[in-house]
Parts: structure tokens; C-alpha cells; sequence
């Protein structure tokens, strides 16, 4: 069942996707080679709890951390670790969720690691422009189709591959409700878009081919021909009009911004 938020549970919702933006800000000023997923992990933690919320993703399913950190081929859900030290030129996708008056905030972003390639750097790019153009479709009287579409179109055009088994979803008092909101599909179909619904849309491209394969830790999802994979997210109210986003990147852009001056 697709449940419809008041005015009033969408402004709670803009408050913990705001959060997870700042969250993602915060960590943005950490991100550096030498650096630990792990390291990171704990500095999500402790700014969620400081700021009065819980860590959404923390014991969701059994997962056993505040953050997905995906490295690279890593498409989603990859594990913070000791063990992962980033490395000049690495992509870095971190998917954060935190819950303020029971509701769930989710968002994510793809950060460049020093100074990466111009094929990593275009992947950026396009995926963010995926994003974009995915939720201008997300208003009231459009279809989940329209989304996927856009999505797809943009990626396809610019020699990219969507991954089909990984989606976008309902957010609100659970991390995951319906509808699914894939990154691919047709226009004029799928489930009809409400005011009052509120949706992650979260582009997943492959540099490569779309296909996935899930790590022996049971989380972890990386392309199956190990190139690089993006991924962003942002959580949208749908309205009439014009899509109402309640998560963002500013934070994260402003601090990027300052570090290349």
C-alpha cells in the first residue's frame, strides 16, 4: 500500500533528510586518501547521535554499521572496514539513513577520492544528471515510469548501463515502503504519482556492463565486470508542479567547493 504523508509528516521527513545531508556534509570534510571506511563510519555515528537522532541503517536487516561505504566496482551496501584505506583516485559512494521522530531520512552521494580519472570524473557527472532529470518527473499526475525512464534514457545516451536489480523506494515512518521506483522503465506506466507521497530516487550506473554479483559478506554489491559503478539519492516529496526535495547536496557542494580553492 503507497501511503500518502501530511504536510506535517513531510516537514518531519525534510528534518531528517536534512540531516543525512549535513551528515553527508560532515564527512565530506573527512574524505581524503589514508582514510578508513571504518574511520568514517564512526564520525557518521557520532554526528547523528550528537544531533538527536539514530542511525537508520545501524541493525536494519541485521546490517552492522551507520553507513554504506562502495568503493569503486561496489555499486551499494558495501561495508565500512579497518580494512579499506581509500586510495588516491578511488570513487567513494556513501548511502547514510537516520531516523528523527520516527521518520527515516536517506540519501546519497558519490564522492571523488583525491584527484580521479576523467572516465570516473564523467561518471559522476552523468549519474548526478541522472538524478536531476529523474526527479523533474517526479510530481503529482506523472507515473513511476516517467522517473525510471528519464533516468534510463540519460544514461543509455552517454554510454552507461542502469542496474536493473537495485532501486530507488517509499520512504516515511519505514526505511522501505512501497512503490519501487526503478531506475529504468516506460513512460505512462507504473503506479501514478500523488501529492503527498514521498520517494528515494537513487540512479545506480555502471561504467560497464549493468550487471551485479554480491560479495560472500552478504551485503556488499559490486558490478559484475568490476569497473566503476555511481550512485546518488535524494528523498522527494511529490507535488503538484514541481517536485518538493527534501534531502540535498548544497551542504556537500559547499564544502567540495571550498577544499578546490
Amino acid at each position: 500500500m503507497i501511503l500518502i504523508k501530511t504536510a506535517d509528516e513531510i516537514e518531519l521527513m525534510r528534518k531528517s533528510n536534512l540531516l543525512v545531508s549535513k551528515t553527508l556534509a560532515e564527512l565530506a570534510t573527512h574524505i581524503r586518501p589514508g582514510v578508513s571506511t571504518e574511520s568514517l563510519d564512526r564520525i557518521a555515528e557520532t554526528f547523528i547521535r550528537d544531533h538527536g537522532a539514530m542511525p537508520g541503517f545501524l541493525g536494519y536487516q541485521g546490517y552492522p554499521k551507520t553507513l554504506c561505504t562502495s568503493v569503486n566496482a561496489e555499486v551499494v551496501h558495501g561495508i565500512p572496514s579497518e580494512k579499506v584505506i581509500l586510495q588516491e583516485g578511488d570513487l567513494l559512494s556513501i548511502d547514510c539513513g537516520v531516523i528523527i521522530d520516527g521518520f527515516y531520512g536517506d540519501t546519497a552521494f558519490s564522492f571523488e577520492v583525491g584527484e580521479v580519472s576523467e572516465k570516473v570524473r564523467r561518471l559522476l557527472t552523468t549519474t548526478r544528471e541522472c538524478l536531476r532529470k529523474g526527479v523533474e518527473q517526479a510530481v503529482d499526475g506523472k507515473r513511476v515510469g516517467d522517473v525510471g525512464f528519464a533516468v534510463q534514457e540519460h544514461a543509455e545516451k552517454n554510454g552507461y548501463s542502469v542496474v536493473r536489480e537495485m532501486v530507488g523506494h517509499g520512504l516515511g515512518r519505514h526505511m522501505h515502503e512501497a512503490p519501487e521506483v526503478p531506475n529504468y522503465g516506460r513512460r505512462g506506466t507504473g503506479p501514478r504519482l500523488k501529492k503527498g507521497m514521498v520517494i528515494c530516487i537513487e540512479p545506480m550506473i555502471n561504467m560497464g556492463g549493468r550487471q551485479i554479483k554480491q560479495d560472500a559478506d552478504g551485503w556488499t554489491i559490486r558490478a559484475a565486470d568490476n569497473l566503476p559503478s555511481a550512485h546518488f539519492e535524494l528523498a522527494v516529496a511529490i507535488d503538484s508542479g514541481k517536485a518538493d526535495v527534501l534531502s540535498t547536496f548544497s551542504f556537500i557542494d559547499e564544502v567540495l567547493q571550498k577544499q578546490n580553492i
